[in-house]
């Protein structure tokens, strides 16, 4: 008898733990909405104008998002940030002030452990980058650009609801630069983008 009553609470105890490690688990129906900070690289030779090399300066700021699984192990992912204020310079005149960068990034996400008993949540995701440049200096147009992103990053769970996550995504921007309609250069970069925050899972 004590053996049986012994037996039967060593099941319940496993079967709590087992209900609650898959309560951080991702699943099917999960919303979830991310904030942070992040600091994107662009390298260098970043296009050119006038036949000048043209360099597009680092910057950071605060960055935010929201998704939804279908699945387990697959969703969707909608994020953006504040607008970068990028300093432009060329090689022969240096410094000619800043431009505004608004990225949009519309992903798919597929999480390998999703479902599973683990704390610890990686994905990778790939998608549609959309930024609007805006900000530029007198008389100068930087035309909006379309181009593919990828991403990964991992989800840390503290709670059931809530999350540290960080991600690394690389995202292609090509840009037209117009002065009076006329294209007189190009704004040809990849920034990777370095990231870390809060996710809050519903």
């Amino acid at each position: 008898m004590k053996k049986v009553k012994f037996l039967s609470a060593a099941v319940i105890s496993a079967s709590v733990l087992m209900a609650s490690q898959a309560a951080l688990a991702f699943q099917a129906g999960d919303t979830f909405v991310r904030g942070g900070y992040s600091k994107t690289d662009t390298g260098s030779g970043n296009g050119n104008v006038a036949g000048d090399s043209l360099n597009v300066q680092n910057e950071s700021g605060f960055t935010f998002g929201a998704g939804y699984l279908f699945t387990d192990k697959v969703g969707i992912e909608l994020n953006s940030s504040e607008k970068f204020d990028h300093r432009i310079n060329t090689a022969s005149a240096g410094d000619i002030g800043s431009v505004d960068r608004l990225p949009v990034n519309l992903l798919v996400n597929y999480y390998p452990l999703g479902g599973m008993d683990s704390r610890v949540q990686p994905y990778v995701g790939a998608g549609l980058n959309y930024t609007r440049f805006s900000g530029e200096p007198s008389n100068v147009d930087v035309r909006r650009s379309y181009g593919a992103i990828g991403q990964a990053g991992v989800d840390l769970a503290v709670t059931e609801n809530v999350s540290l996550n960080s991600y690394v995504s690389y995202a292609d921007v090509d840009s037209d630069i117009r002065v009076g309609g006329e294209t007189v250069g190009k704004v040809d970069m990849e920034p990777v983008t370095v990231g870390g925050g809060v996710t809050f899972r519903f």
